[in-house]
């Protein structure tokens, strides 16, 4: 086992840099910082609430690796330039099994051959102001990024009877492999120091961790009861998000003033943006993951509107709406938006307990190629369109319907292909319904009065015992709907 440095877990990309603005504390300084200041009150935070579910995950997954130890990283903060970091969020996978969002903690998770379950969650010390770093380290110092947790106060909060200093791990890590804790597993991805510390990373390695990011992500694909309000709870302020949205569009000029608008529904409502906010006008519509956001808005066109606000507990919704910027459809809009929405229907009656994960997705593409054959844009009839060796209408269709959604808006993503794409639908998965057409603006295929048109409808919906229930179904998508949804937010004061 290569040895690991009590720096190295910490992140070396995260600790403090000299920069040429730096000043140097003089001794005298330091002294005087460290003196004087109002003792602690020793007051431990109040629990976390659900501990419980956090506990059953973890109990979960230790019993699919017995005998083993499970390393699962929180990560560490990404600098975004020089010396100034991206607000941290973490591993998803870190944040499902302890509530925890503090950077670099680590947990370990082990069973022994009988199935007795030992848990270690390693987090950074508060010393307080006893030590001259709350002062002197520009990264971790409580004055400028505020006070780190601790350990007996996180093992307060995060309900785990061993809470240790994370300068502690690599003894812990030593010890338990020579006690005969057998192989180690690290999750991937989140922190290159913790992922040396097993050892040679050979493909046996690589593989044995392979199966426990898999592990994880299968895990989530059924959500339980909490996870499932939470997700409500995101999609809800995402529909206020959608309203402020349309509120400004009656005078807004550009993209970019949407995004910002939703964006402070996010920062209000939740933790951040799920992802980054698609607010595309016009032709823009017809790029997929338009993010430029720099168009300028103009009467007539439409706007493509994805976007989802990812809550306090970083579930995130996933929701799309294309409106008329003017407040009315065109004919032509109308045409193709109506063709969409009537596979949406489609698609969501196929969300239910022990169809294919693929189902709503063939059925929405072949509303969606019967409705291209009715305006005379596919090549072929409909038929030969959908068969496996032309599919001709995904030239215009583009992506599939559906993808899970949860912690991450393309939610477990390391899931096998048998369980997921190619799997049946289980009561608890929550997945997005969002066939669209794309007619591109120099598509000689498509008829003059189509080309430029990008519509997308999505909606977040969970598959319960018997059938589905639409996460999103008070955001209108009937066409009616819609406009008198813009009419009576135009009209507010």
């Amino acid at each position: 086992m290569m040895p690991l440095m009590s720096t190295e877990i910490l992140s070396p990309e995260a600790l403090p840099v000299k920069a040429s603005h730096d000043t140097v504390n003089p001794p005298n300084l330091i002294s005087f910082m460290l003196k004087n200041w109002k003792p602690a009150t020793g007051k431990l935070p109040p629990a976390l609430k659900n501990l419980g579910d956090f506990r059953r995950r973890r109990g979960v997954l230790a019993k699919l690796f017995p005998g083993e130890m499970l390393l699962i990283p929180s990560g560490h903060l990404k600098v975004r330039a020089n010396d100034d970091h991206y607000r941290f969020r973490p591993s998803s996978d870190f944040y499902y099994l302890t509530g925890n969002q503090e950077p670099d903690c680590v947990l370990a998770v082990m069973t022994d051959k009988d199935g007795k379950a030992a848990e270690v969650l390693f987090v950074e010390p508060n010393p307080g102001k006893t030590d001259a770093s709350f002062y002197t380290d520009r990264i971790k110092g409580e004055l400028w990024e505020g006070a780190r947790l601790g350990v007996p106060e996180s093992r307060a909060r995060y309900g785990l009877d061993d809470t240790r200093a994370l300068s502690s791990l690599e003894e812990f890590i030593r010890t338990s492999v020579s006690k005969g804790a057998g192989k180690v597993r690290v999750l991937r991805g989140h922190s290159a120091s913790l992922e040396t510390s097993v050892g040679r990373i050979d493909a046996a390695q690589l593989s044995r961790d392979e199966v426990l990011s898999t592990a994880l992500s299968e895990m989530r694909l059924i959500k339980d009861p909490q996870e499932l309000k939470e997700m409500a709870s995101a999609v809800n302020a995402t529909g206020r998000g959608f309203e402020d949205v349309i509120q400004r569009l009656k005078t807004a000029k550009n993209e970019r003033e949407l995004e910002g608008v939703f964006y402070t529904r996010a920062r209000i409502e939740g933790n951040d943006v799920g992802y980054g906010s698609i607010v595309a006008s016009g032709a823009h519509g017809c790029t997929l993951h338009w993010r430029k956001n720099d168009g300028q808005l103009r009467k007539g066109d439409l706007l493509l509107l994805d976007a989802g606000i990812e809550g306090n507990t970083l579930y995130t919704a996933d929701i799309t709406r294309t409106l008329p910027i003017s407040g009315k459809f065109s004919p032509a809009q109308r045409e193709i938006y109506e063709l969409v929405l009537k596979a949406q229907k489609a698609a969501l009656k196929a969300v239910k307990p022990g169809n294919d994960f693929m189902e709503p997705n063939r059925v929405a593409m072949k509303v969606l190629a019967h409705g291209l054959e009715e305006l005379r844009i596919l090549p072929t009839s409909a038929e030969e369109a959908l068969r496996d060796e032309n599919q001709f209408y995904k030239r215009y269709s583009l992506h599939n319907v559906s993808h899970m959604l949860g912690l991450e808006v393309h939610d477990c993503a390391t899931a096998r292909a048998q369980n997921y794409k190619y799997g049946k639908l289980k009561a608890g998965m929550v997945l997005t319904v969002e066939p669209g057409l794309y007619f591109q603006v120099d598509d000689l295929t498509v008829p003059v009065k189509y080309r430029g048109i990008g519509i997308r409808i999505e909606d977040d919906v969970v598959v319960t015992a018997k059938g589905s229930k639409n996460l999103s179904a008070g955001i209108p998508t009937e066409v009616k709907e819609i406009e008198a949804w813009m009419k009576k937010l135009w009209s507010r004061k």
